[in-house]
């Protein structure tokens, strides 16, 4: 059995990762241990590298709780502002394994005025769509790519591909331990 350690506790991030692990190598078993640990950027990153950097931060803090795991996975949801002053969501995956660290971004999507409107006033996207879509706690269900797409995408299967994506190192490892 391999352990992963997720620097999270939110139900839909474990999920993913375990979906993604699953999926890549489906041969093998997997346990997920959680910890809360600090992502050292702000509660909602507003650049891409922020973002990889909160979810390359909270990999290594995890590796610093929990030393002996297999893998240790940081996720970090963040926004961006485009030159035409629109923003677009997406996430960071950082996989940290023994020799490899894999990376991968998830798809990007744009938000709507109003859940701008509240990032702008300092919210989390989070709280944005709670308050927008009537919502509680929309960060631990579907999250705003679910609203938006009536669950077609939901939070869930964004985060998976990008962890999928994020562990081609690890199913690769020859052509990446050059």
């Amino acid at each position: 059995m391999k352990t992963i350690v997720l620097a999270s506790e939110n139900p839909v991030k474990i999920q993913a990762v375990l979906n993604g692990f699953q999926k890549m190598f489906p041969h093998e078993i997997f346990q997920i241990q959680t910890v809360v640990v600090p992502s050292g950027v702000s509660v909602q990153p507003l650049t891409s590298a922020e973002t990889l950097a909160g979810a390359m931060n909270r990999a290594q803090n995890a590796t610093n709780i929990i030393t002996k795991a297999d893998f240790w996975v940081g996720v970090e949801g963040g926004v961006e502002v485009t030159e035409k002053g629109e923003m677009a969501a997406f996430a960071w995956v950082v996989v940290i394994g023994e020799n490899i660290v894999g990376k991968s971004k998830s798809g990007t999507f744009f938000l709507p005025p109003p859940v701008c409107h509240w990032l702008r006033q300092g919210k989390e996207l989070g709280e944005a769509d709670d308050i927008v879509f009537g919502r509680q706690n929309s960060k631990q269900d579907n999250g705003a790519i679910g609203l938006l797409t009536n669950n077609v995408i939901d939070r869930k299967a964004l985060y998976e591909h990008a962890v999928i994506l994020a562990l081609v190192p690890f199913k690769n490892p020859a052509l990446y331990l050059l």
